[in-house]
């Protein structure tokens, strides 16, 4: 069977015929948050349950352990600097690591009560960090300390990129969780697992138009809804096009909202990235291994 399948002819543009799927590592209990270092050339993603942070070597293929204990890190990105932002289950908190390997606390309270668990996170052009912050962290021992939420919602938040000054930008989801901006930051996608905790919910991407100060979102809309399984973590290309894990495959979304194609994975999908030199390598965590498929399209940024 490919490892690739066309649902509108606009795919075939996007992917390369004769590039396969390829597996690179396996050895995780739930891999998730790949996030790509084009200086190194490597990838760091978070092997949640394990209670640590992987590295992949793009020049010879070797994998070793990044950090450990990652205090039980779920979704990481690189901001406009080449560091290293993370989200972490154990801590409730974000954290960004300095090029001396130091870590900075951007965030881990909004108006005095811990966060839940910030799952993922993307950085806006203007140094902005928005993150989600379900309760998956918090469910349970297994992704990090079982606790009751003091918040008692889960919201996305911003961290402004000046001050430091945190605010609550989406209220209206049940669990959010992947997000990640259109090439002009105009439209921000927010995946939304309540299915998790709410039988019979649809899994859900909404689209938020983004207002002109960048600060806040306005009116929104429904992007696309998972026909099996979950959406999770997603990135958008230079084309605006959305791919995004959904159940054992990655789903490519026009920013019309139509299907396009689906990469053919097998196994449960968390997260992926885009990496390479040329950024046209898109990096996929399943639930236990490290895969990576070359595409005829690019990183949006």
């Amino acid at each position: 069977m490919s490892d690739v399948i066309v649902h509108d002819p606009r795919f075939n543009a996007l992917h390369i015929g004769h590039a396969r799927l390829e597996k690179l590592w396996t050895g995780c209990r739930w891999a998730e948050g790949p996030a790509y270092f084009p200086a190194g050339r490597y990838l760091v993603w978070s092997d949640i349950p394990n209670d640590r942070m992987m590295r992949f070597d793009e020049t010879d293929g070797s994998v070793s352990v990044f950090r450990q204990p990652s205090q039980n890190s779920n979704g990481n990105t690189t901001d406009r600097q080449g560091r290293l932002v993370s989200c972490e289950h154990r801590t409730r908190r974000v954290t960004r690591t300095e090029q001396d390997g130091s870590i900075t606390v951007l965030a881990d309270r909004f108006e005095g009560k811990r966060f839940n668990s910030p799952n993922d996170v993307v950085v806006q052009s203007d140094g902005s960090v928005w993150f989600t912050d379900p309760t998956y962290g918090i469910d349970s021992d297994y992704e990090g300390d079982q606790a009751e939420s003091e918040i008692g919602a889960c919201h996305v938040y911003r961290i402004d990129g000046q001050n430091g000054a945190v605010t609550s930008v989406i209220q209206d989801r049940v669990r959010p969780n992947g997000l990640a901006f259109s090439p002009d930051e105009s439209v921000l996608y927010v995946v939304d697992t309540g299915a998790s905790h709410v039988p019979g919910l649809p899994v859900t991407i909404t689209a938020y138009d983004v207002t002109a100060d960048g600060r806040t979102v306005g009116a929104s809309r429904l992007f696309a809804t998972c026909p099996d399984g979950f959406f999770d973590g997603l990135r958008v290309d230079r084309h605006g096009n959305v791919w995004t894990s959904a159940g054992t495959n990655v789903f490519c979304y026009a920013p019309d909202g139509t299907h396009l194609g689906t990469v053919v994975v097998g196994e449960i999908v968390a997260n992926v990235c885009f990496g390479g030199p040329k950024r046209n390598r898109l990096y996929i965590c399943g639930q236990t291994s490290l895969y990576s498929l070359f595409l005829a399209t690019n990183a949006a940024v």
